[in-house]
């Protein structure tokens, strides 16, 4: 797993390094920047969304370019992945999810009933995992996880 490309600035995301790194990183493979690769990095740079589905970015970056297609999007992802510029994460059955990496280490709750995922970061949790690796000799080099439930709007609707 390529490690991710962290840059914050005020809380704000400055995207600059962003398209640096990545045409850094093609140029480094030997492959070429193309108008729809271009299209779809910029539409995924701009999503608010943190976690993103093949599908709904495919729609979003159609709206630029109404033949791009869904093999382009997933090739296009696979390579910001590579490139230590998003995650790419499966929660439950469900289909692939990309994210940016925008910020440090998180981990998720997700909703089994409308698949809300709520991110979040926690001390004591990351320092019991190093403790409890440190005990069994055992090099830490990363971990995920996911807990799984009823959010609270899916808990109301009871």
């Amino acid at each position: 797993m390529t490690p991710c490309f962290n840059l914050r600035y005020g809380g704000l995301v400055n995207k600059a390094p962003y398209y640096t790194k990545l045409h850094s990183y093609l140029k480094e493979k030997g492959l070429k920047t193309t108008k729809q690769r271009d299209q779809i990095v910029e539409t995924f740079f701009s999503l608010d969304k943190r976690h993103v589905k093949i599908e709904e970015l495919l729609s979003h970056a159609r709206k630029k370019n109404p033949k791009i297609g869904y093999a382009t999007v997933y090739r296009t992802l696979l390579l910001l992945v590579d490139a230590g510029l998003a995650h790419q994460q499966q929660f439950g059955k469900g289909k692939s999810q990309f994210e940016l990496c925008r910020k440090q280490h998180h981990d998720h709750l997700i909703c089994t009933k409308c698949g809300k995922i709520i991110e979040f970061q926690n001390n004591i949790i990351e320092e019991l995992q190093t403790r409890i690796a440190n005990k069994h000799d055992f090099d830490l080099s990363g971990h995920k996880m996911e807990l799984y439930g009823l959010c609270s709007d899916c808990k109301s609707k009871k």
